[in-house]
């Protein structure tokens, strides 16, 4: 987000005077940094590494260690339609200036928001108890102690960090954080691949119309493409945009909009890329150890980077495990946040991690709701992958009219004026991602038929 920094307010200073080519050229003769470069990604690095959360790594454990390298393929799938449909999700953001909810609000009738919040926020409050869970299962593993003392520790220190911590240092420690994922890439080097076989599996589909792999790519469907992305991106690029100075909502502000579109664009394809990159090498380290040793029933992350001791070693365990904290710290500000966001806009209260909570309290007071529910949960009897689960269900069955709902609004003069999106491949990649929702949806329900009657 490094268009909100000083050095960047001085360069648009020095474009609007006629003088941006030596400022660029000055840029470019600068050696590579890759704090620069961090800093140049914003809400789209930080969407598809939180995408990767406690709970998504247990889905790819899974479908890797059950189903092996074949599965591969669903990742070069799943990445151009979440581009596409986040990519959609920041433009509405940053054209209008409002978060999803801020715009259905203004152009749609109400009942829609008392349907579709509530949802996200029992669905998002769900999935922070379970990444709670795993987060402390995972830490127990590494350093022993009591499950319950980790589950306080961690979401408590993620709400903190969002109501206290300045927001550009916030920030900048989530995309600190998404460097953690790597760990994923460092347990590739543990587990002894079979690169053909990866290879193969990842480009080159293959389909199996067994009940298991058919619910297995919807379960990859819903953990990609979950409905908590589209709201945090949009609200992101609209809070980034009320907190810089020299910028205005694009609707209200035409100038610079080719290169904001731009950088939107880099931003969200870097960050889904990313999310897919890290999912695939989840994917392909499950089947090199999991599955090729014949243990393929996996329920959770934490489980499988317990699994992975005896395969890969000790030190393959704790980077897995790791991994799980690490993402989860950074899943859970974005679960939550999102939630907020939603709610907040919806009711059209002050919002955002920017402002002070003396300025915004019922914003943050939704925030921590949603997730001291969340850490609740752990001290309920409740299952933790049978809330997964059903947090699953409501996700999928939520993502697909919040998608219809996007590119209907994203087609709407009156809400994007001039930068409505309406044919080209940006257009019908939302669709196609919609579509494939809808199907993944359609293919849950005749699977829950099918096991009620089996």
């Amino acid at each position: 987000m490094a268009h909100r920094t000083g050095s960047n307010s001085k360069h648009l200073k020095r474009a609007n005077s006629g003088h941006a080519e030596p400022a660029a050229k000055a840029e470019q003769a600068g050696p590579f940094r890759f704090r620069d470069a961090l800093k140049a990604l914003g809400p789209g690095l930080i969407t598809g590494a939180s995408d990767d959360d406690p709970s998504g790594i247990g889905t790819y454990s899974q479908a890797g260690a059950q189903l092996g390298y074949g599965i591969g393929w669903t990742m070069l799938l799943t990445f151009p339609l979440m581009a596409a449909i986040q990519e959609i999700s920041a433009r509405v953001g940053r054209v209008t200036g409002h978060g999803i909810a801020g715009n259905v609000c203004r152009h749609y009738s109400s009942w829609l928001l008392n349907v579709v919040v509530p949802l996200l926020f029992i669905a998002n409050t769900i999935n922070i108890g379970a990444d709670l869970g795993a987060m402390a299962d995972a830490a127990k593993l590494l350093i022993g102690g009591h499950s319950i003392i980790y589950v306080l520790l961690f979401g408590v220190t993620s709400v903190a960090a969002q109501i206290f911590l300045d927001y550009r240092r916030y920030v900048a420690v989530l995309k600190w954080l998404t460097l953690s994922l790597f760990a994923y890439v460092a347990a590739l080097a543990f587990a002894k691949v079979s690169w053909g076989d990866a290879l193969a599996g990842i480009l080159v589909p293959r389909l199996d119309w067994s009940f298991d792999y058919l619910t297995t790519i919807v379960a990859i469907l819903g953990t990609t493409i979950s409905p908590y992305l589209f709201f945090w991106q949009a609200s992101q690029e609209a809070e980034d945009q009320r907190v810089d100075a020299t910028k205005r909502p694009l609707i209200e502000k035409h100038y610079g909009a080719r290169r904001e579109f731009s950088r939107i664009r880099a931003d969200t394809i870097v960050g889904m890329a990313f999310s897919n990159l890290i999912a695939l090498s989840i994917i392909v380290t499950a089947a090199a150890t999991l599955h090729a040793t014949g243990k393929t029933d996996i329920k959770s992350s934490a489980e499988a980077a317990e699994a992975l001791r005896p395969i890969a070693g000790a030190f393959a365990e704790a980077i897995f495990a790791l991994g799980i904290i690490g993402t989860g710290l950074l899943a859970i500000p974005v679960l939550a946040g999102a939630t907020a966001y939603a709610v907040g806009e919806g009711r059209r209260w002050p919002v955002g991690l920017a402002r002070k909570p003396k300025e915004a309290a019922a914003f943050y007071a939704v925030l921590a709701l949603s997730a001291g529910i969340g850490i609740a949960l752990n001290f309920t009897p409740i299952n933790p992958i049978s809330a997964l689960y059903w947090s699953a269900v409501i996700n999928g069955v939520l993502a697909v009219p919040v998608m219809v709902l996007l590119m209907f609004m994203a087609r709407r003069r009156d809400v994007m004026g001039t930068f409505v999106v309406k044919g080209g491949p940006l257009y019908w990649l939302g669709w196609l991602s919609t579509v494939a929702m809808l199907l993944s949806v359609f293919a849950m329900g005749v699977g829950f038929f099918v096991g009620g009657n089996s």
